[in-house]
């Protein structure tokens, strides 16, 4: 006997029923007999898009097999994979291609399938240059054009995206601006209703891995939204597309957009895809977002953009008298001249830091790092950032040389050197876990905190680094003092290797002595004191106060 869907399957069925019945709809209103298929073979080989799905395949592979995704979907190793430095070459070649985790790819992967077959459809595999024969070399030959040449520029744009990328990043995303970009300058209208399409599918994915949600307000601890943005990356890997697409319709003498399109197009996208959302990092998880700034840069680029694209072939300057002896740059070139000085302005910065490596010297930390394989992690507050302070550099008020606290991972080999797990993060849930690894393996270290607070007077904390068999104190906190005054007695809470202790004190007396354990007393320095479930109180003849309260964790 069949049992009965539950609500969650029901709920998804509904989903893809509904989506079934409108794409069933609008094939017998619009009847397209063929039509649509006919427009995509006279680009495509058999109408199939083949250069994005073996693109987007190979970025999947990598996730799975390379980061060990298809063990730990939700967990990958990234700390290796990662665009450190130029020193370090195993990096730079994945971090385009890797993700930080399967949410990070799924937004690229659909990014990829919605933005590529767009760019792909623009170069299309089969030659269009007058004059030139299908198969007549490999460059005319359609398979080679789908299979190898459009996923070898895939590659070439992602290696480029790392090589020109201010700090440590990874993703795809570059690229999928660079699809975007080279996408732009032919289908600029289509481009932006492609990054709808993409919003609704990303929807349609959330909806069908989790149909119901439920949520009640409470504390949460999280960065700004644009503060984990790649912003830099995101525009050297527009203008890289915009360049190559601006590039191609010139060869060939396509047809282009007028500039209302081109500009309206261009808006759009980069207010979309938050391209003004221009940022800086201060420390102390403190970041200041220029956003009147950005928008600015953003309806510059359009103007220039269409400036560029719309632009006729006639020169700037014309030469009536010697126009044989002088040839002058045609209108376009300028606008495209600029474009590339202003991929270079925002590319350059990263080569001077990309040939620094981290800090050197000794991690700064209360005892010794945990170490495997090559890498050392550790937990301090208020340092110097080894990655961001290396080189200094003020502007506009805001410096590079910041201090960070938090869980910190180095490895002197590779030039890694980052804050892995904030102090902000690890106060706020209480445990947090650092991914090592590298080609074929992984190993993961666990940050954890507790602590007291005491009343009126902050928290006494320590730190933990366990992996393994491991458990390394990392970190103990100054005491903190309790405001309430028991019997003329002063009471600190002090973290220490051992544990938690309590300090009485009077005048130049203190009598010191182990916080006693939930449900138990102890009496330190003439008081007594009480632990009633992780509250603290202080009893003195008929006087009960509470002193301190064992942290809690969301």
């Amino acid at each position: 006997m069949l049992g009965v869907p539950d609500a969650t399957t029901l709920f998804r069925l509904a989903v893809l029923l509904s989506v079934l019945v409108a794409l069933a709809a609008v094939v017998v209103l619009d009847r397209p007999r063929g039509r649509w298929g006919r427009r995509l073979r006279s680009r495509f080989v058999a109408g199939v898009p083949l250069g994005t799905f073996v693109s987007a395949g190979l970025v999947l592979a990598v996730y799975l097999f390379v980061q060990g995704g298809w063990s730990h979907w939700h967990a990958p190793v990234t700390i290796p994979f990662r665009a450190w430095s130029y020193f370090y070459p195993l990096g730079m070649a994945t971090a385009a291609f890797s993700h930080s985790g399967s949410g990070h790819l799924i937004g690229n992967l659909v990014g990829t399938l919605v933005l590529a077959p767009i760019a792909e459809y623009a170069w299309g595999h089969f030659p269009r240059e007058r004059g030139v024969q299908t198969f007549t070399s490999p460059l005319t030959n359609p398979y080679v054009r789908a299979l190898v040449i459009f996923p070898a520029a895939v590659g070439g744009v992602g290696l480029f995206t790392a090589l020109f990328a201010l700090g440590p990043v990874i993703g795809f995303s570059g690229v999928v601006f660079a699809f975007a970009g080279f996408a732009l300058v032919r289908y600029p209208i289509v481009t932006v209703v492609a990054v709808t399409a993409g919003n609704a599918l990303r929807t349609l994915y959330n909806a069908l891995q989790q149909p119901t949600m439920s949520a009640s307000a409470g504390p949460s601890y999280s960065s700004p939204w644009w503060a984990d943005i790649a912003i830099q990356g995101h525009a050297v890997g527009l203008l890289a597309g915009l360049l190559l697409g601006v590039w191609l319709a010139r060869t060939r003498g396509d047809d282009r957009p007028s500039a209302v399109r081109v500009a309206t197009g261009t808006v759009l996208f980069g207010v979309a895809q938050s391209l003004w959302a221009v940022y800086w990092y201060r420390g102390g998880e403190t970041y200041v977002l220029y956003r009147a700034a950005g928008l600015a840069l953003v309806i510059a680029l359009a103007t220039l953009v269409a400036a560029t694209v719309a632009a006729s072939d006639r020169p700037l300057v014309p030469v009536a008298d010697r126009p044989d002896a002088i040839r002058a740059v045609p209108r376009w070139r300028v606008g495209a001249t600029v474009l590339l000085l202003c991929t270079a302005a925002l590319a350059g910065p990263a080569v001077p830091v990309n040939l620094t490596t981290t800090a050197s010297g000794d991690l700064p930390s209360q005892s010794d790092p945990v170490e495997i394989r090559g890498y050392e992690v550790t937990y301090a507050e208020d340092v110097p950032n080894g990655m961001v302070s290396v080189i200094d550099v003020e502007v506009f008020g805001e410096t590079t040389q910041v201090n960070t606290s938090g869980v910190i991972v180095r490895n002197r080999e590779r030039g890694i050197w980052m804050t892995a797990v904030t102090k902000g993060r690890l106060d706020f849930a209480g445990t947090s876990t650092v991914r090592l690894g590298g080609l074929g393996w992984r190993e993961t270290v666990r940050a954890e905190r507790s602590g007291w607070n005491a009343v009126g007077g902050g928290t006494a904390y320590r730190v933990h680094l366990v992996s393994g068999d491991r458990n390394v104190m990392a970190y103990t906190s100054p005491p903190v003092r309790a405001e309430p005054v028991i019997a003329g007695r002063n009471v600190s809470v002090e973290a220490a290797s051992e544990g938690f202790r309590l300090n009485v004190s009077v005048g130049n007396r203190s009598a010191t002595g182990p916080i006693p354990a939930t449900n138990e007393t102890a009496s330190i320095g003439g008081v007594t004191f009480v632990n009633e479930e992780g509250r603290l109180y202080a009893v003195d003849g008929g006087t009960r106060v509470r002193i301190a309260r064992a942290e809690r964790y969301e």
